[in-house]
C-alpha cells in the first residue's frame, strides 16, 4: 500500500524529486525520508534560470552552505542536488552577471 503523502505529492517514491510546473512559486517537490522521519519539501524558485555559470553555482553553494549541510530533510540540500549539480552547468565561465 502506497503512503498517502506520496499520492498527495504525486511522486513515485520517497526521495524521488519531481518538477511542479503548475505550482505558483516552487519548481520541485519531494517526499523526503530519513529513518522514521518523513517530510514533504517544496524547493526551487519557479521560472528562474539556475546553474548558468560556474560562478553562479559557487555563489549559491556558499550562500546556502549551512542549510545544505543539514542533509536530506532540508530544501537547500535538494535544490543543491537537483538544480545546482556541476554536470548541469551551462557555461564553464566563472563570470556571472545578475539577471543573466
Amino acid at each position: 500500500m502506497k503512503d498517502a503523502r506520496l499520492e498527495r505529492a504525486g511522486v513515485e517514491g520517497f526521495n524521488k524529486p519531481k518538477r511542479t510546473p503548475g505550482h505558483s512559486t516552487k519548481s520541485h517537490i519531494v517526499v523526503a525520508k530519513e529513518g522514521d522521519q518523513i517530510k514533504t519539501i517544496r524547493f526551487g524558485q519557479q521560472g528562474v534560470k539556475t546553474n548558468q555559470t560556474v560562478g553562479q553555482r559557487e555563489a549559491f553553494k556558499s550562500r546556502h552552505a549551512k542549510n545544505i549541510a543539514k542533509g536530506k530533510m532540508s530544501a537547500a540540500w535538494w535544490a543543491d542536488k537537483e538544480k545546482w549539480s556541476s554536470s548541469e552547468t551551462k557555461s564553464p565561465s566563472k563570470k556571472w552577471v545578475k539577471g543573466s
